[in-house]
């Protein structure tokens, strides 16, 4: 066991950047619905610590967790799995 402890990681997609050191980020998982057995897509908004200000809206970022912040954020961006295409 590390240092911290097992700290939960999640993968998402960045949809906001307006902030100062602060990214939206929405993660997808799946669901199996108990009545007609099919997969549901589900999601969740986390609001994380971006300390560079480097990801932009539609980078796929992976977080993890972190002692709270501010309010609402709780989570940090441990890496940039995917840069953005669009301009």
């Amino acid at each position: 066991m590390s240092e911290r402890g097992n700290r939960r990681t999640l993968d998402g997609v960045v949809v906001s950047d307006k902030m100062d050191k602060t990214v939206v980020v929405r993660v997808e998982r799946l669901v199996k619905d108990t009545r007609y057995q099919k997969y549901v897509r589900r999601h969740a908004r986390f609001m994380v610590h971006d300390e560079e200000n480097g990801c932009g809206i539609g980078d796929r970022v992976r977080i993890i967790e972190h002692r709270p912040l501010s309010k609402r954020k709780r989570w940090k961006v441990q890496s940039t799995l995917q840069k953005s295409t669009q301009v």
